[in-house]
């Protein structure tokens, strides 16, 4: 007979990935709870967004982040908690830890991650501090004794492969594309509602317990050059592959000047600092700083620190591995959506 499916809480529950963690979580048959401060929103895209939880059989919970009392409440409902706050809130995890503590129930924590591996990223400033509040968030788990579960998740489909994998663009390159570095080192890239089904098959798996999660299908690890190269040949167009040295990165990233052609870094940007790419990162529709931006380019297509290293066993598992039925989007046939 199967064991029973644990019951699971989503915290961000209508953000942009907490709703497929929701989805994914409900689809798999799990007793599922969302987090919300109002069940019965204004706003009506939310409250379509709320229906279509109630109507795939999802328990709508009302509290908040910041009171306390409710949130001990929500949490003594499930098993797992499943963190999906933006970088805004990062840092207010804290209250949620306490909450997990006070309620005693809990058995998996999925503090909010899903993008680099913050313990073992080389990433530049201003990147790492932004960084540092997952770091202290995992750090304050682990100093609480609570079962956890760390996914990380390389890039975001919906937010990387509109534009074709450039950093500072809105949509498929036109003309000219733009590469950092020789766009040689592999990156990553999962449709966020597969990021939902993996964090949630790996809620009751004990492989999964107190390792790190690497979300990253095989078929979606590819290098810059090897994204444009699949784009050309599903379009027949070849725009011009613009390299922007990774010297003039991190001067770019520094705040320095350079000889390089930066004008047509900025023609690229369309309002960079409106990039949207990493919103998730930043915690909302917030604008993002350019250099942040470019940290974080530097580190997953100059570094490949999404998909160039042998992971650690004792430290962390494969999601592909542990789950190999999972019939992910792979990034072939994601890109069929801008034909």
């Amino acid at each position: 007979m199967a064991s029973e499916k644990s019951k699971i809480l989503v915290v961000g529950a209508t953000g942009y990935l907490g709703r497929h963690v929701v989805a994914a979580s409900a689809r798999l048959g799990h007793p599922t709870f969302a987090l919300v401060r109002d069940t019965a929103p204004s706003d009506p895209a939310k409250a379509a967004l709320l229906k279509s939880f109630t109507d795939s059989g999802v328990t709508l919970v009302k509290g908040d982040l910041y009171d306390q009392a409710s949130l001990v409440s929500a949490v003594k409902l499930a098993d797992v908690v499943i963190s999906t706050l933006g970088s805004l809130q990062l840092a207010d995890q804290t209250r949620l830890i306490d909450a997990i503590k006070e309620a005693g129930n809990v058995k998996r924590f999925f503090p909010s991650e899903f993008g680099l591996d913050v313990d073992r990223t080389g990433i530049v400033e201003p990147g790492k501090t932004v960084l540092s509040a997952k770091v202290a968030i995992r750090r304050a788990v682990e100093a609480a004794g609570i079962p956890y579960t760390y996914a990380t998740a390389g890039f975001f489909a919906g937010y990387s492969l509109p534009s074709v994998g450039q950093v500072l663009a809105q949509g498929p390159p036109a003309d000219k594309a733009l590469i950092l570095g020789d766009g040689n080192a592999k990156a990553v890239f999962v449709e966020e509602g597969d990021i939902g089904t993996y964090t949630v098959l790996a809620a009751d798996d004990p492989r999964a317990e107190n390792k790190t999660l690497y979300i990253k299908p095989p078929a979606n690890a590819l290098s810059h050059n090897e994204l444009l190269d699949l784009w050309e040949k599903k379009t027949g167009k070849k725009p011009e592959r613009v390299y922007f040295p990774e010297d003039e990165v991190l001067k770019k990233i520094q705040g320095q000047c350079s000889a390089f052609d930066f004008a047509s870094l900025v023609r690229f940007s369309r309002n960079a600092t409106q990039n949207k790419s990493f919103s998730h990162f930043s915690g909302a529709e917030s604008p993002i700083p350019l250099n942040i931006i470019l940290a974080i380019g530097h580190a997953a297509y100059v570094r490949g620190e999404q998909a160039g290293f042998e992971i650690d066993p004792v430290k962390g598992v494969d999601a592909s591995e542990l789950y190999p039925e999972v019939k992910y989007t792979t990034v072939d046939e994601y890109l069929n959506r801008f034909i």
